[in-house]
């Protein structure tokens, strides 16, 4: 199955959720309800960044962190037994798969601790830095469940605590070690450490850093629009990639007429490399952003975004392969919200060799709307990986500088809400208007979307300077 794989705590964290498990453990478990799986890993995301983040606000990091990354640990223990139970499996699942993503809420006190531990200088170089981990994950989770594969389906059965390790469960379980091994590095490494934009040491805890006064005064002169529209900018970014990410499969299998065996192949491969392609970015933008400054780097990436969604524009005579078989109406089946979230994907328990290939009659715009060549697709594909991962680190750069000296981690908990949000949405979107429209109009409306979003960057420009700056205490630098 596709990459349902990896949300990665910044550092370390892995976390595989199969559909052909869940159709195994659970033969009530249909498509739809995979889609839920999958959208609760957002959703308890989504409402966990705000509750971590305030309670950086006012305790120690550790804290926040210890606790998630447990909550983290226990998910997946619950997903390697959740074949365990006699009925309901498939709600064991869901509340493992909503869990995993509640402990991943934390990504918000990891980012407010970042802000509160550099100087307005490190800022960049060391989001950028926490991105490219991230960033390995991304590459490295696929790599990691690939080899777990040559274990087999059976695998090996640890008859007295009951664990069945296999091609499904090690993926967890190594999930599991991996989150036991960071709350250790947490007790032995991490220290509490604030400073201030310009790098001088503060008190670490943060309802001690400072008097009331400070942080009343802070609170009143952040710039809430700013505030405000760097949220908005920041859902775009997963916004668009998510949507990216969502139409792969089916828009590869629609216009190359590929199996779903190599649709999954292939577009494993192209995650990859923009897994790769985005390491490379990371690192390129603590350079640029010196030459340059954040703002600049964040509107040239939206623009290449647009440019990619702009490539992908059908043109031309050429008309995608058309799939006949099993034709029953020229109208397009209601969808559910799950069907929705996993797109075209076909449950595991078909027989794949004789599912039909090409661009379905029952999507009319099959037969009026050009193929996407494959250098198009390609074209396009590298220049969204060029853009998204320079958008995601200068928009939650710049947030965190726009904040000031105030503890950051509930405005980092909403950010990362938003996120969690977009990461919704997304494939919702995108799979309706594919589905219905084609991707000559989903693609035009994502062009849309960011010009819009570019516009508003573009209103906002000069007020995303950091708090310090803003106010006079510290001069900003010439780029």
């Amino acid at each position: 199955m596709r990459r349902e794989m990896q949300e990665i705590l910044p550092g370390l964290f892995l976390g595989p959720y199969s559909s052909a498990m869940k159709s195994k453990i659970d033969q009530t478990a249909d498509a739809s309800f995979l889609g839920w799986v999958i959208a609760s890993f957002s959703l308890g995301q989504m409402a966990a960044s705000p509750l971590f983040g305030l309670w950086s606000n006012y305790r120690p990091r550790k804290e926040p962190l210890i606790i998630s990354i447990f909550i983290s640990v226990a998910a997946n223990c619950l997903y390697a037994y959740v074949h365990v139970p006699a009925s309901h499996n498939k709600y064991y699942m869901l509340i493992a798969r909503g869990l995993v993503g509640f402990g991943a809420g934390n990504v918000a006190v990891v980012r407010s601790y970042i802000a509160g531990a550099t100087s307005l200088q490190e800022r960049t170089s060391s989001m950028a830095n926490t991105s490219t981990c991230q960033a390995l994950g991304f590459i490295l989770g696929p790599v990691f469940q690939t080899c777990f594969a040559l274990i087999g389906e059976k695998g090996v059965t640890w008859d007295a605590i009951k664990l069945q390790i296999n091609m499904y469960t090690a993926p967890v379980l190594l999930g599991a070690f991996l989150g036991i091994l960071n709350i250790i590095l947490i007790l032995a490494v991490l220290r509490e450490h604030r400073v201030d934009d310009s790098g001088r040491p503060c008190k670490s805890i943060n309802f001690e850093a400072a008097n009331t006064e400070e942080v009343q005064i802070s609170q009143g002169n952040i710039d809430q629009v700013a505030v405000v529209a760097t949220n908005v900018l920041f859902f775009v970014v997963l916004f668009i990639f998510a949507l990216f990410e969502t139409i792969l499969t089916p828009l590869t299998m629609d216009m190359y007429a590929w199996t779903q065996e190599q649709a999954v192949l292939y577009n494993g491969i192209i995650l990859a490399a923009l897994g790769v392609e985005a390491v490379i970015v990371f690192t390129g933008v603590k350079f640029l952003s010196r030459m340059i400054g954040e703002r600049a780097v964040l509107l040239g990436g939206f623009l290449v975004i647009w440019a990619g969604f702009f490539i992908l524009l059908p043109w031309g005579n050429q008309f995608p392969n058309i799939q006949w078989k099993d034709l029953h109406n020229n109208s397009i089946p209601n969808t559910t919200f799950g069907e929705i979230i996993i797109g075209l994907w076909k449950s595991s328990r078909e027989d794949h060799n004789e599912l039909p290939t090409g661009c379905p009659i029952e999507q009319a715009w099959c037969l009026y709307t050009p193929v996407i060549h494959m250098a198009q697709f390609f074209t396009s594909a590298v220049f969204i990986g060029m853009g998204y991962p320079a958008c995601n680190v200068m928009s939650y750069t710049l947030y965190s500088k726009l904040l000031g000296p105030k503890p950051q981690g509930i405005y980092m908990g909403w950010l990362t809400a938003s996120g969690s949000g977009a990461r919704i949405l997304g494939p919702v979107f995108i799979s309706h208007v594919y589905s219905y429209l084609g991707p000559r109009w989903a693609f035009s409306l994502v062009c849309g979307i960011v010009l819009l979003t570019v516009t508003l960057l573009g209103v906002v420009y000069k007020r995303l300077i950091a708090f310090s700056i803003r106010y006079g205490r510290i001069q900003e630098s010439p780029s």
